[in-house]
């Protein structure tokens, strides 16, 4: 490994978050079967006829999906199973896998006729004529796997109807593209399949929210399926190599080529994703874009004649091999470059290529072992893609053990028109990145006070002791007991399973509310946490499961108002001993105890109580790694400009507030005071006096509209 200590991108980059991880090779051991630990976890429940595996890229879940499938088809009594993937470059995941050398039952086997992947003509309708006619001819066949597209499927389904697929297995890969198909077709075919329940089904995904769009399957569908979560936190630790990760932003003014330079580190292996054309970053010219970046990186001395990289000679005298996927203007050329990317004689080759730039490219499913830095110009619009290009640096790899994201977003400028849509593309980064946190934090499980030693949870050398607030860790899962007190507890199966799977889900719909972000990360002075806590995340948990009971809706946003702040809190903590350790020359907290230690320090400074949690601001620690990286005259503008959009209390946060109002009256026994020196109180007294005057408004008008018509 080359001393990355004078690292220009240390320099510049301010990582929002680093994770520092056990190694501990668990996640690429193998058992006697020859399954990893996630595959392990998934097999298990082999049995449940409705699956839904959660897992991070390189977690190994399409072998996965054949153990699956191969123990339904032998044991399990179904006649075939159809593997559905979202593009044709996917489908090469699922060929031929002698499974039985490394200890497994049966071999996994596709017949090169049905890899539809492979067949010519793409997933246009036309093409897909002869697919479906494909899928027709397999269903009545005896052979037992058939791999094809989303598309494929979707139009085979519409032709032949629910009921020619029954007593089948239904694999879908990458399961959080399917809510984006026009109209969600396949969204409302899977609906249709559950409700015949004729059919088994394995729905598979890298991405752990689907906050870009609304949700795939609606809530009484998805209650049906049982949830395998491996975690990135899981994954990460279990590795050999890999030792940390950091995620951070490069805020930049002027054209972005002149800022790559200073976060391109040409000792990393690096994929450089460039903006899209219609972004405010673009140049609008991609093909001088990559060769801004090339010249950035040193002296190009031409193209490698098999490879079709750009070979770049650097001041220190190497030479650099970079592969352009952007240039499409010669589909040979292009054609040529891919195939040395993927050319399987030089996968374990750390040397084969050094530098790629992509731009619509090299995201999801794409697998260069190596890459230790992706970079990201401009924020991109869809959280699913930040995770799979951010999967693209965490494999794992011989002698690799920093990766890192970074994501490079333009400060706003001094033209006040400009302010506005720089301030949403920051605070959509922003967004992604503490979203990533949430990702990566390991899980937690969350009860009230005094509840008892939870089973399989390590307590420290002391072990659980009664009366105190107690944290323990589970080391097999990497799930972290924290006790709360006055914490309320979900009442029906539906709300526990939310608590237990889906609390990324909610924060995902926290972080991308946009008055959220501009208040609690911009307008702190004028905003009390309790806006945020529970009126905003209060209103987006009532959104999203308005079928759930008040008792219920309550408890899931304590619980996702926990998860986010107690993560964020461990987060300051780790900074602050951070800082502390490198001025007094004692070091940083390092390892895999790193975010333990935090939650801990956090847990410990006082008894931890829902109101507590509910009284700090979730977009604290944020704003510290903001102050630190932004020019301190951009942050004023854009504070100024968010503080100037402060608005009345619109009706429905009014709404929400009297009620909070009149809890806080059983509760002391007397009204907020609207002079309480308790920001909260004040806030609370506010609402009830706005709610007031609307329902005032609202008699005063019935009374007119009575008036009138008499």
């Amino acid at each position: 490994m080359s001393d990355h200590a004078n690292n220009p991108t240390n320099a510049y980059t301010v990582p929002s978050v680093s994770i520092a991880t056990a190694r501990t090779g668990a996640s690429s051991k193998a058992n006697e079967l020859g399954m990893r630990a996630m595959q392990e976890r998934a097999y298990a429940k082999r049995g449940e006829q409705y699956l839904l595996i959660k897992s991070p890229p390189a977690s190994g879940k399409s072998r996965a999906l054949m153990f699956i499938a191969l123990d339904k088809l032998h044991n399990q009594g179904l006649q075939q199973a159809i593997v559905v993937v979202p593009e044709r470059s996917i489908g090469g995941s699922f060929a031929d896998e002698a499974l039985t050398r490394f200890g497994f039952y049966w071999d996994w086997q596709v017949a090169p006729q049905w890899n539809l992947c492979n067949a010519p003509g793409g997933d246009e309708p036309r093409a897909a004529k002869s697919k479906v006619a494909a899928v027709r001819q397999f269903l009545a066949n005896s052979d037992k796997v058939l791999v094809c597209t989303h598309a494929t499927f979707r139009f085979a389904v519409e032709e032949m109807g629910i009921a020619a697929f029954d007593n089948r297995l239904i694999a879908i890969d990458e399961f959080h593209h399917v809510s984006s198909n026009p109209d969600n077709v396949l969204g409302s075919q899977l609906g249709a399949f559950i409700a015949r329940d004729k059919v088994h089904l394995v729905a598979m995904t890298g991405s752990y929210f689907r906050g870009d769009s609304e949700a795939v399957l609606g809530p009484a569908d998805e209650s049906r399926f049982e949830t395998i979560t491996y975690t990135y936190y899981e994954q990460l630790n279990g590795y050999q190599w890999l030792k940390s990760l950091d995620i951070g932003y490069f805020f930049y003014t002027g054209p972005y080529v002149d800022a790559v330079t200073k976060v391109l580190d040409p000792a990393l292996k690096t994929i450089v994703h460039i903006p899209n054309v219609n972004a405010r970053e673009s140049l609008k010219d991609k093909q001088r874009e990559v060769d801004e970046i090339m010249h950035g990186l040193g002296t190009w001395t031409g193209v490698d004649a098999v490879t079709g990289f750009h070979l770049v000679q650097t001041q220190a005298g190497r030479v650099l091999k970079v592969a352009d996927l952007v240039d499409d203007s010669d589909a040979a050329k292009r054609t040529r470059v891919l195939g040395a990317l993927k050319d399987p004689a030089h996968k374990d080759d750390r040397d084969h290529v050094d530098v790629i730039i992509a731009l619509g490219m090299a995201k999801e499913g794409f697998d260069w072992i190596w890459c230790e830095h992706a970079l990201t110009i401009g924020y991109r619009s869809s959280l699913t893609e930040i995770v799979q290009i951010i999967g693209r640096a965490t494999r794992d790899a011989k002698g690799k053990e920093r990766s890192r994201f970074t994501n490079l977003i333009a400060e706003p400028t001094a033209e006040q028109s400009a302010v506005t849509e720089a301030v949403n593309d920051m605070l959509k980064a922003i967004s992604a990145s503490l979203l990533m946190e949430q990702v990566l934090a390991p899980r937690y499980e969350f009860t009230p006070k005094n509840a008892g030693a939870q089973d399989g949870f390590n307590y420290g050398p002391e072990g659980y002791q009664e009366g105190r607030t107690n944290v323990g860790k589970n080391e097999a899962t990497g799930q972290y007991h924290v006790e709360i007190n006055g914490l309320a507890k979900p009442e029906t199966p539906e709300a526990t399973r939310i608590c237990k799977e889906d609390l990324n889900e909610v924060v995902t719909s926290f972080l991308q509310d946009k008055t959220a972000l501009e208040r609690g990360l911009f307008d702190k002075e004028n905003t009390v946490p309790e806006e945020l806590t529970q009126l905003r995340m209060g209103k987006i948990v009532r959104e999203r499961y308005p079928e759930l009971s008040e008792g219920d809706q309550e408890a899931i946003r304590q619980h996702a108002i926990a998860a986010m702040n107690i993560t964020q809190q461990a987060k300051l903590a780790l900074a602050q001993a951070d800082a502390q350790g490198s001025s007094s020359g004692g070091g940083a907290v390092q390892g895999s105890t790193a975010l333990l230690d935090g939650v801990r320090k956090f847990v410990n400074v006082r008894d931890l109580d829902i109101d507590l949690i509910d009284s700090i601001n979730p977009f604290d620690a944020a704003y510290s790694v903001l102050a630190k990286a932004m020019d301190e005259k951009s942050l004023r503008q854009v504070q100024a400009a968010i503080a100037a959009k402060k608005v009345s209390i619109p009706e429905e946060e009014a709404r929400d507030l009297a009620k909070r109002a009149l809890q806080f009256k059983n509760e002391r026994g007397r009204v907020p005071d609207i002079n309480s020196a308790d920001a909260w109180e004040k806030r609370m007294a506010e609402g009830v006096a706005a709610f007031a005057r609307y329902r005032a408004q609202a008699k005063a008008a019935q009374a007119q509209g009575g008036a009138a018509n008499g």
